[in-house]
């Protein structure tokens, strides 16, 4: 039987059981690249869209900034995935993803720490509510 998780977000569980396939394969140590290459491999397999290095604009006033940030992997168009290959993540790497949802108007993320024993144990996911989107009230 699926978790509540699953059943709520079937795209964030798929990309956490192909996480924990690769992590299961290669194990940690490798490198970030590694392991980012590897992930939107086995998302292909199991069928899901997915693209790496995307490249997000920003605006500011009358900049735009076309690369202003670079996602790891969006899945299916709508699922932000950063991935780490570190000791532990700090509070910086949240504050990334979060921006990344602020900028990309999107509302979920993954931050996927590939580092660590077991894959269960570097997985965090993010839910970002924009505030124009508030009960339905543009801000």
């Amino acid at each position: 039987m699926a978790n509540e998780n699953e059943q709520r977000d079937p795209l964030t569980a798929a990309v956490i059981g192909a996480a924990i396939e690769v992590h299961r394969n290669l194990g940690q140590g490798l490198l970030e690249s590694a392991y980012e290459r590897c992930l939107e491999h086995e998302l292909k397999l199991r069928g899901l869209r997915v693209r790496r290095q995307v490249p997000m604009p920003i605006a500011y006033k009358d900049l735009q900034l076309e690369k202003a940030y670079v996602i790891d992997l969006l899945a299916e168009e709508r699922l932000i995935v950063e991935l780490k290959a570190i000791d532990r993540t700090h509070d910086v790497h949240e504050a990334q993803i979060l921006t990344y949802l602020r900028f990309s108007g999107m509302e979920t993320g993954l931050l996927l720490n590939f580092n660590v024993p077991m894959m269960k144990l570097g997985v965090r996911r993010y839910v970002y509510t924009h505030p124009e989107q508030i009960d339905g009230v543009q801000t």
